[in-house]
């Protein structure tokens, strides 16, 4: 329970950010996961991307996440990408 008054606006202001925050981060993870599920064709995977890519580069200029863990998160996704169309040239080929 704060003491005083700024203390009270203090815990107001956190819990607003902190709610902002984590509903910036399960979007996030969200948006991952159905990158990895949904995308099945290299196209649409790289649309989707994109949108996944972007969502990184907002959460951190937000403060929501470092800025480290959203490059590896967006390498990761591109290494995603480059698998999955390593993949279709392969089917094509066959």
């Amino acid at each position: 329970m704060p003491n005083s008054r700024s203390a009270s606006k203090r815990l107001r202001n956190q819990n607003r950010k902190k709610d902002r925050n984590q509903a910036a981060s399960s979007e996030l993870k969200t948006i991952s996961q159905k990158l990895l599920t949904l995308a099945k064709t290299p196209a649409e995977a790289k649309a989707f991307a994109l949108k996944v890519i972007s969502r990184y580069d907002r959460a951190v200029s937000r403060g929501v996440i470092p800025r480290g863990r959203a490059d590896r998160k967006k390498s990761r996704v591109a290494h995603f990408l480059a698998r999955l169309e390593k993949k279709g040239k392969k089917a094509a080929k066959a």
